[in-house]
């Protein structure tokens, strides 16, 4: 039975293709008014779930709700969406005017209901002087506010975004990012949006759906994918540039790794499992102590800078912890060079800790 919280909700969805099994066994609850991201790189599948709750594709096995009503073998016209996809699939014949009132027109709608709908979706998208111009006469950011546009006059409970802002430019896609927030919290409506752009998910989500090999790997908000991700594949993912990793050995409440003793007081341990065996430590680089603080944290060392990026407002040192490869990021003003010795401090407890065998959480 569904869940009358629940806006979206996926039921063991499988989808194959052949002998191809593309989504297996998922489920899902996406509650009313969130914002969800899909994340994962290429192929893992979460385009094609934003499909099957479209209606674009038909599922396997399983079963999709949206608002309490099963609309597993319901076209996507009654399936009360809204859809923006990665190329605009604007009516390059039409205005902007025309393209948004094409889909209410065949609706049969009221001439006055029309008129009152694309002018609310032009003042909220900003676009009211643009109506009489046709897509060629548009910039790429214009053309995507108008593609959102053509879903908003829908009025529609859910709205689904694939890969939206991945054409424009780096400024263009920040500065769309910001609006789509704004619009977001504006409506209040249903979002479910993929990306592979883990900044956008970071930035967008409420909560954030890691996928790969058309599974999810973990569900959590922004802060729990970041500080406390479930599997080394999510700890790997997450993070520009991604977690440092060392190959270590637990016994008790003591990892050995890298050459040097990390005492884990302070760390949290995902359950009261015996802790012993081979792990994975994982530490991001803004994680770790530089400067006058490093004496003071609980686990001291040196490494030797290898190479310097200076990024502006931070700077990126590549340096090796007794012949391990780390990252580390620092102030942007830091004073440091190849061939220095940089005093380091780590604290355990903003560690990760992942059993190497499973790959899961300790």
């Amino acid at each position: 039975m569904s869940n009358s919280n629940s806006s979206v909700e996926i039921r063991d969805l499988d989808l194959h293709f052949g002998e191809v099994k593309v989504l297996q066994k998922l489920n899902l609850d996406i509650k009313e008014g969130e914002f969800l991201v899909l994340l994962g790189s290429s192929g893992c599948g979460k385009s094609t779930l934003l499909n099957c709750i479209a209606g674009l594709l038909e599922i396997t096995d399983g079963q999709i709700f949206i608002n309490n009503q099963n609309v597993t073998w319901k076209e996507p016209s009654e399936r009360g969406i809204g859809m923006v996809f990665q190329s605009y699939a604007l009516y390059p014949q039409m205005t902007v005017e025309g393209n948004l009132s094409f889909g209410l027109k065949n609706a049969r709608m009221p001439k006055d209901e029309i008129a009152r709908r694309i002018s609310n979706a032009a003042d909220i998208l900003q676009i009211q002087p643009l109506l009489k111009r046709k897509p060629a006469a548009l910039s790429g950011g214009q053309r995507q506010r108008v593609a959102i546009g053509r879903a908003l006059v829908r009025d529609v409970d859910v709205f689904l975004f694939d890969e939206p802002l991945s054409n424009l430019d780096a400024k263009l896609r920040t500065d769309l990012r910001v609006e789509l927030k704004r619009l977001h919290q504006r409506l209040e409506n249903t979002m479910i949006y993929v990306t592979h752009d883990q900044v956008e998910a970071m930035t967008l989500a409420d909560r954030i759906a890691i996928m790969k090999g058309g599974k999810i790997m973990q569900l959590g908000t922004p802060d729990e994918i970041y500080n406390r991700p479930q599997n080394l594949y999510v700890a790997d993912f997450i993070g520009s540039p991604s977690m440092n990793f060392f190959k270590g050995h637990l016994k008790g409440n003591t990892v050995e790794a890298a050459g040097i003793t990390m005492p884990m007081d302070g760390y949290e341990f995902a359950d009261n499992q015996d802790n012993a065996g081979e792990v994975t430590i994982g530490i991001r680089p803004e994680h770790l102590i530089t400067g006058e603080l490093a004496s003071k944290a609980p686990v001291k060392s040196s490494v030797t800078v290898e190479l310097v990026e200076p990024m502006g407002s931070d700077t990126l040192v590549y340096a090796a912890l007794n012949g391990n490869q780390m990252r580390i990021r620092m102030e942007g003003n830091a004073r440091v060079q190849a061939g220095d010795n940089l005093a380091i401090g780590i604290d355990p407890s903003r560690a990760s800790l992942f059993d190497s065998a499973t790959e899961l959480r300790l």
